[in-house]
């Protein structure tokens, strides 16, 4: 089967850098009070742990021998409290990591996503929104307990390694070096697997990445699938990305076990050897509860070095996730406050393109040259073929992209020069494709003025005529409307829509194919209410209904990337131009 877009894993721009690892720290020294005072609890878990084995050593040697009863049952209180405290102490640890990791995924996740609010249309032009999404919720939720409870245990087991091995020199110094030898084993094997074992979590963070976009593509282009009959075919295609996952996880398994297996091996040689060389070697020099003591602690001290492998395994698959995540925040925003922007003033609505040249690729030129000015309060319609660049115009008026070369004013001033945020507020953008959101009717009308007043919300709704069909619901303007306005048709989302853009007011309102979805008899009733809404604003309209656009003060033809003829609906017509084709071709449908 051939590849497509859901089989191109992500490539990583750059190897692992330590700063990666530096930068993600910088959350958790938020909330070092916290960490340091786990790190505290953990440590006098830790010691206390550690005395077990040196009262059963003292209670063999001492007080079994002697058959000292009292002695050994304070001795076995000591040995209970000690191991009381250590879960007491652990309990109280494990709720501060835990408050610590959900902290860290907060600001993690919330620094992310405001960056993903300022990334500009073509970043996601360009990408699966699945792998954006699997970046947000999953990845972060993979590092977070690596950056809380993994750092504190590898401390931890990093001065247990060190405390044990002071306790077993002080025991038995030839036992404890017996102990160590496997140590530099352990080491080269760690480094050796370190290369494969990164490079195959990178491989599953990508097969994550695309069966995850492909399932949340699939689920909602779930009515396009069943209208065309391609169950079978997303269901093959589901198939081969979740086997390829199974297998590139299973994978990284082996090999991050290997890891741990072989740890686990050598200090079960060492154990034994151990045994082997305090009993058939050193007695009697060396006693059996000193021999007892120090098999206790080799496991004790294998046991960590086992736990710091593994918090090593995590710790790479973290790596490849976070190298996932500062990807997406070191995307650039590219659409942002230049230095020294000023804050647009209120406007009067002039609009003018001078010599506007735009590019999506280099080279390919989708407006070639472009020039033209509209006046405060005229009504200018787009109109051309498909493709022609109308809602590239519109789009480049709101900034949502950059020009390539060029000029494009509001009011006289370059908008390149102003803050989005003065600029856009006093526009009123609506596209063909009209998102609703989850929640209420009055919800998403209010969207586009968060201060608005039910009864403001109602006259916006009575103006575009999307009243009558709310007062019909069940509940209202309170009405659940579900995720996308799953409930209402195509023609009811544009309605409200269009309530929710003249809600904000905006001095310049832009309509790209905003009545495409709306019935003619609906569209007539819309008409007469827009004529009143539209006085005193500029106002540029693109649409292929002559109803919508004849009425406009100016109409702008649009073919491949110029505008080739510019006047009123009669001016155009008696040219019998481009214009006076197309409406000739749709008077003859």
């Amino acid at each position: 089967m051939p590849r497509n877009k859901y089989d191109i894993d992500e490539s990583l721009e750059s190897p692992f850098r330590l700063t990666h690892f530096r930068r993600a720290l910088v959350y958790v020294k938020r909330y070092r009070g916290k960490m340091i005072a786990a790190l505290i609890m953990s440590i006098l878990a830790s010691v206390i742990g550690l005395c077990g084995p040196l009262i059963i050593k003292y209670a063999m040697g001492e007080a079994v021998p002697n058959k000292n009863l009292n002695l050994l049952f304070l001795l076995s209180g000591a040995l209970a409290l000690t191991v009381i405290i250590n879960i007491v102490l652990n309990t109280i640890k494990g709720y501060i990591t835990s408050n610590v990791g959900q902290s860290v995924i907060y600001d993690i996740r919330k620094d992310l996503f405001e960056h993903l609010q300022k990334l500009p249309f073509s970043y996601y032009d360009n990408r699966p929104h699945g792998k954006i999404l699997v970046r947000v919720v999953q990845y972060i939720n993979n590092v977070a307990d690596m950056f809380s409870n993994g750092l504190i245990n590898l401390v931890v087991e990093l001065l247990n390694v060190f405390f044990i091995a002071i306790f077993m020199f002080q025991v038995s110094a030839r036992l404890a070096l017996v102990v160590l030898s496997g140590l530099p084993i352990v080491i080269l094997i760690i480094f050796i697997i370190k290369p494969a074992q990164r490079k195959a979590w990178q491989t599953v963070s990508n097969a994550s990445s695309n069966q995850n976009a492909f399932f949340q593509e699939s689920i909602e282009g779930i009515r396009v699938t069943q209208i065309f009959d391609r169950q079978e075919v997303n269901k093959s295609i589901a198939a081969r990305l979740i086997e390829r996952y199974r297998k590139v996880w299973m994978k990284a398994i082996y090999i991050t076990q290997s890891v741990w297996s072989s740890v686990e091996i050598i200090s079960q040689v060492v154990f034994s050897v151990v045994y082997i060389v305090g009993v058939f070697y050193m007695v009697p020099s060396v006693s059996f509860e000193v021999v007892l003591a120090m098999g206790m602690y080799t496991h004790r001290f294998w046991q960590p070095i086992i736990n710091i492998a593994n918090i090593y395994n995590n710790f790479v698959n973290t790596i490849a996730y976070l190298e996932r995540i500062f990807e997406t925040m070191d995307e650039k925003v590219g659409i942002d406050d230049a230095p020294g922007a000023v804050d647009l003033p209120t406007i009067k609505g002039e609009i003018e393109f001078k010599n506007v040249v735009f590019e999506y690729e280099p080279g390919v030129r989708v407006l070639d040259n472009v020039s033209f000015k509209i006046n405060p309060g005229e009504s200018v319609a787009l109109v051309g073929p498909t493709g022609s660049g109308k809602t590239t115009i519109v789009n480049i008026i709101s900034r949502f992209y950059d020009i390539s070369d060029g000029q494009v004013l509001i009011d006289g001033q370059d908008i390149k020069g102003v803050t989005l945020k003065s600029l856009r507020s006093q526009m009123g953008v609506m596209l063909q494709d009209s998102f609703i959101f989850s929640g209420t009717v009055a919800d998403n009308i209010r969207f586009g003025k968060l201060t608005a007043t039910d009864e403001e919300i109602e006259t916006a709704a009575k103006a575009v005529h999307a009243h009558d069909f709310i007062a019909e619901t069940e509940k209202g303007y309170y009405t659940e409307v579900r995720e996308r306005g799953s409930r209402l048709s195509q023609g009811q989302k544009q309605l409200i829509s269009f309530a929710r853009t003249l809600l904000s007011d905006p001095k310049i309102l832009i309509l790209d194919e905003a009545t495409s979805s709306i019935d003619t008899k609906t569209e007539r009733h819309l008409q007469a209410g827009l004529m009143e809404l539209l006085k005193g604003r500029t106002s540029i309209i693109v649409a292929h209904r002559l109803s919508t656009i004849k009425n406009c003060d100016k109409i702008m033809f649009i073919d491949k990337g110029k505008i080739v003829e510019t006047g009123t609906h009669e001016e155009l017509m008696a040219k019998k131009g481009a214009y006076w084709r197309l409406c000739q071709a749709q008077n003859q449908l």
